[in-house]
């Protein structure tokens, strides 16, 4: 279980959520809607005692964790922060090592610094990590050689493995990814306050990856943090505030089951939590507004994402800012576009426009990743380098243009060296999918092509 840090300034115990299942007024509305993306469960025994236990489980997060969050965002969509979202695909239970969390934590880290060293801003540390085991499919099953099973939706409902047994929808996987969840975010609490972040500690994050083109260029932005640090620690300078990064958990709401179980009640507001993680989104193929995701997401008091693909129009966005948001708080709503690099110039401008003439004011993200996926004349899903950075060039082309605030970067990346995308400084080409392709959903950067993404966003900040 999860052991909470209760002296820990950035994760404060303030305001903690009541165990036990919630009993708010609407909150079980979404029931009666119409719902998608969800798994048909085997066993309704396993998941009537699944829920039951996820119902009285510690809450994964704190709502005074939530509220800092929600601050935070607020300072992004008004220019005075950035938000810096990475992490898996989807993460799958066999990963969760030690070895993968740290270096996915550190290729953040490591981000963050070029992001805030070079754009003289704040960075919000996000992860899509600890809760993201769940994943929407374009179809319910997989044929192969003739045989037909139920899709893989992630682990937190079947195996990836192509047999019945694996592909069954297990309701029992909830609970392995509530522990799983616990265990990564008690690792990442140990890592960001333990000294793992200290920022005099900038040169460590890069060992292991000194074959990186970019291991140069971050190197030398690190000797610049060094001497500025020295400077500082002459002039009697307390570091303190250097020693501990803030770092949040979010992941996308797509299995309502789970994130019904653990919404709690907050113990000083007496409103509904979604403890599952800090921020939640709802992705591209579930913001339809009156169906179960939109609905139960209104009512909680997570900060929220929405994933805005290239069919969105103005008229839409203003719906769900209505539906989401119709108090118009500061950092509730982040809408996170996806959009492709050739659509991303020519779709985007009218929804923003039409947002900022409503006098709404939310944080605007760029997902350069998933309106990018292509297949490779191999036969692997990955997506190519290029675009992916195309598409971030056209997002601050599109908001420098109309006087806006481009507030945030949402990335599928890893700290490991995989071969997944194409392109890059040092190129990843098709034939090296063969040996270092290893996600189960979708291709991610690596931490040289996150790098090298980081360094071109810190240069379009400073410009901006």
């Amino acid at each position: 279980m999860v052991t909470q840090l209760s002296a820990n300034p950035a994760f404060p115990l303030s305001g903690n959520s009541q165990s036990g299942a919630a009993t708010y007024p609407g909150l079980d509305d979404w029931r009666g809607l119409p719902i998608s993306q969800q798994p048909s469960w085997q066993d309704t025994e396993v998941f009537d005692a699944s829920v039951k236990e996820l119902s009285v489980l510690p809450p994964l997060v704190f709502a005074g964790e939530v509220d800092v969050l929600r601050e935070r965002l607020a300072a992004a969509a008004q220019g005075k922060a950035f938000l810096l979202q990475g992490g898996d695909c989807a993460e799958t239970f066999e990963a969760a090592t030690a070895d993968k969390i740290s270096a996915r934590v550190k290729t953040i880290l490591q981000m963050a610094v070029v992001l805030t060293y070079g754009a003289a801003m704040p960075v919000i540390k996000m992860g899509r990590m600890a809760g993201q085991f769940a994943k929407p499919r374009s179809s319910n099953d997989e044929t192969r050689d003739g045989v037909t099973l139920p899709a893989y939706r992630g682990d937190i409902v079947n195996g990836y493995e192509f047999t019945p047994e694996s592909r069954g929808h297990d309701a029992s996987r909830m609970l392995r990814a509530y522990h799983t969840s616990a265990s990564t975010l008690n690792l990442i609490r140990a890592f960001t306050q333990g000294g793992f972040a200290d920022l005099r500690s900038v040169h460590q994050w890069n060992k292991g990856f000194t074959e990186n083109p970019a291991h140069a260029r971050y190197e030398s932005l690190a000797r610049d943090i060094d001497r500025a640090i020295k400077f500082m620690d002459s002039c009697g300078a307390d570091f303190e505030a250097l020693k501990r990064v803030e770092f949040f958990a979010s992941h996308e709401a797509l299995l309502l089951d789970y994130e019904r179980a653990l919404t709690r009640i907050d113990s000083r507001t007496g409103f509904p939590y979604d403890t599952s993680a800090h921020f939640l989104w709802i992705g591209e193929r579930t913001r339809e507004l009156d169906h179960a995701h939109v609905d139960f997401l209104s009512r909680v008091r997570n900060p929220i994402g929405v994933k805005l693909g290239p069919s969105t129009t103005g008229d839409d966005a203003l719906r769900l800012i209505d539906k989401l948001d119709p108090e118009r708080e500061p950092g509730r709503l982040t809408f996170i576009t996806r959009m492709g690099a050739g659509n991303i110039r020519e779709k985007l401008p009218a929804v923003v426009e039409k947002v900022t003439a409503s006098g709404a004011q939310v944080l605007w993200v760029t997902d350069p990743m998933h309106g990018n996926t292509v297949t490779s004349p191999n036969g692997y899903k990955t997506r190519n380098f290029d675009d992916v950075i195309d598409e971030v060039r056209g997002f601050f082309e599109v908001h420098h243009a109309l006087g806006t605030v481009p507030g945030g970067l949402h990335a599928e990346m890893t700290g490991d060296d995989v071969a997944e995308c194409l392109g890059g400084a040092d190129p990843i080409d098709q034939d090296a999918f063969l040996d270092r392709y290893e996600s189960v959903c979708d291709p991610r950067l690596n931490h040289m092509q996150s790098l090298e993404m980081a360094f071109l966003v810190a240069g379009a900040l400073a410009k901006n």
